[in-house]
């Protein structure tokens, strides 16, 4: 029931289009049910022989053609009004659905695989539009072919009307007794298959690393288990809700034998003519008909449903916490971490009672063992994740008050895992600063000392980088990234293991680029190589989410603690 209100406030904007198409639904059934009352005319103007009333015929004809080509003409405004109607709720789904990723939680996409959340986009979105178009281009026709088709027959015959009403209820019971059971068939359908676009999502996007692990066979492997549960829950929701055309098409065809009894005893009598027995026969088919259809909508409905609430239950995640009003203007780059603590949802405690000022333009680095908190401060920093406890200040102000976008331009990033938009090279590296110059765009590539290879390149800046970098390697990708900071330059800094992927000839000039960029600004450098922060204003050395010590290079390896030792272990010999 909450999925289908749901589904009727979407359909609310299109209201009218809706009743437009109830209206061309009407005026289809209208002359559906006309053809069959103009041919029995007709053909009671053909019994007996010499009988024939050409001239009678002959308008009964014309009549018979205009009803079917106003039939037809009516069908087609019928199509387009409920593709329309269909194609346009379905867009609008689709778009308040990707509107909901992009406002949800790091947390919420953390846990769900991307290609469950990439089913329920698209292809759920599909099975939804479908069952929609099916129901409103069947399901309210057939509902007034009925209640049409009884309303002649009883002014025709009310024997043979009573006939067929009294046996329709099996054709009903058989259609509910099959469509209540398939309903669990369609759910697991639908999950079996979201399961499935997330293997082959996660096996195309780490295809490199599977090839080169040898797990090509795990793979398939993997694929071959989702695809067998697709299978039988796909097998078991089409063959049990294949059972219900079969079973009230038996029913229907019981019925139209007592219409056939009825009327041709009927005849002799002279309560019907040859023509009106001929109509009444048709209204018995048509009568018949609907309940196959919406025995077929009904099931189609149900995945449509099924569908429905998946792509809803996505749109009614909890949104991320509150945006601030405070816009960042001009961050002199203090950053203050009072006493805050924070754990990732259902797991231990990370960080906890963490204090640390940073003064403007200052060079910090964060070094530590794999799982210490490192990337963790990044993302409290970013505001990917709220503290749990304590407050996170920049020039003075929390960052639950500053607006997300003002907080995140105020700050440039490069990061480990690249990211490139399947774009120009100049779109990739002005994507921070669209309105940038050439000039700009070439000395920003140049900094980062990415301008060579660029121009080696097929087209050189108008060179389209295709999904995920594609033929670039790992350290041109990376050197990119930098460029488009380096475009940027904003007050703040967040480096974390920037040149990991770059070889040392050119990390030497990268690092002297930093050297210049991060110069009076606030710079956060999450580093595994020690060697490239010896210069750092302040490093943070962290073990299981707590800082366990704090200083300059030097003082650091003076005082001979777990940096020490990590420093040690990185340039034994």
């Amino acid at each position: 029931m909450k999925t289908m209100k749901q589904v009727l406030r979407l359909l609310a904007p299109y209201t009218p289009l809706a009743v437009l198409s109830l209206i061309f639904a009407a005026l289809s059934v209208v002359f559906t049910l006309a053809i069959p009352v103009l041919a029995g005319q007709a053909i009671d103007l053909l019994v007996g022989p010499g009988q024939v009333d050409f001239s009678a015929l002959g308008g009964s004809l014309l009549r018979i053609a205009f009803s079917a080509a106003a039939l037809a003409l009516v069908g087609w405004l019928l199509g387009v009004c409920n593709n329309r109607l269909a194609f346009c709720c379905v867009r609008d789904l689709r778009s308040r659905a990707f509107s909901k990723i992009t406002d949800l939680p790091l947390s919420y996409l953390d846990a769900h695989p991307a290609g469950e959340i990439i089913n329920r986009v698209i292809a759920d979105a599909e099975q939804f539009s479908d069952g929609l178009l099916m129901g409103f281009t069947q399901l309210f026709t057939g509902l007034l072919t009925i209640a049409g088709t009884l309303i002649i027959l009883f002014s025709r015959s009310v024997t043979a009307a009573l006939a067929v009403v009294l046996v329709t209820p099996l054709s009903l019971f058989a259609a509910w007794f099959i469509t209540r059971r398939t309903h669990r068939y369609f759910i697991a359908q639908t999950e079996a298959r979201s399961t499935q676009t997330a293997v082959v999502d996660e096996m195309i996007g780490e295809r490199k690393t599977v090839i080169a692990m040898g797990m090509e066979r795990t793979a398939e492997a993997a694929f071959e288990r989702s695809n067998q549960r697709l299978s039988r829950a796909s097998l078991l929701a089409t063959f049990y809700s294949s059972l219900t055309n079969p079973s009230t098409r038996f029913v229907n065809n019981v019925v139209y034998a007592l219409a056939c009894l009825s009327g041709a005893l009927a005849v002799p009598g002279g309560a019907l003519t040859v023509g009106g027995l001929s109509a009444m026969l048709a209204y018995a088919t048509q009568y018949t008909k609907p309940f196959n259809e919406i025995s077929g909508v009904v099931t189609e409905l149900q995945n449509a449903l099924v569908c429905a609430d998946h792509i809803f239950a996505l749109c009614d995640e909890q949104s991320r916490s509150a945006d601030g009003t405070l816009v960042l203007e001009q961050a002199r780059g203090e950053v203050e971490l009072e006493d805050i603590s924070f754990s990732y949802p259902g797991g231990k405690p990370l960080i906890e009672r963490l204090s640390l000022a940073v003064r403007p333009g200052m060079h910090v680095a964060i070094v530590g063992p794999t799982g210490c908190g490192k990337t963790t401060l990044i993302n409290l920093l970013m505001r990917f994740y709220d503290v749990d406890a304590g407050a996170i200040r920049v020039d003075g102000h929390d960052l639950r008050d500053l607006t997300r976008k003002s907080l995140r331009t105020s700050y440039g990033m490069v990061l480990q895992e690249t990211w490139l938009a399947k774009a120009t090279v100049r779109e990739n590296i002005a994507m921070g600063r669209p309105d940038a110059t050439e000039e700009e765009i070439i000395c920003a590539a140049k900094s980062a000392h990415a301008h060579a290879f660029i121009r080696r390149l097929p087209r050189g800046y108008d060179t389209v980088i295709g999904e995920e970098g594609g033929t670039l390697s790992q350290g041109e990708k990376q050197l990119l990234c930098i460029a488009r900071v380096m475009l940027c330059l904003p007050p703040m800094l967040i480096l974390d293991e920037a040149t990991s992927s770059i070889d040392t000839r050119t990390e030497l000039k990268i690092q002297q680029a930093f050297a210049a960029m991060t110069e009076g600004r606030t710079s956060f450098i999450v580093a595994h190589r020690l060697s490239t922060i010896k210069h750092a204003d302040l490093i943070l050395v962290m073990k299981n989410g707590t800082v366990i010590e704090l200083g300059t290079h030097k003082e650091l390896l003076a005082a001979r603690g777990f940096y020490y030792e990590l420093y040690k272990a990185q340039f034994a010999k």
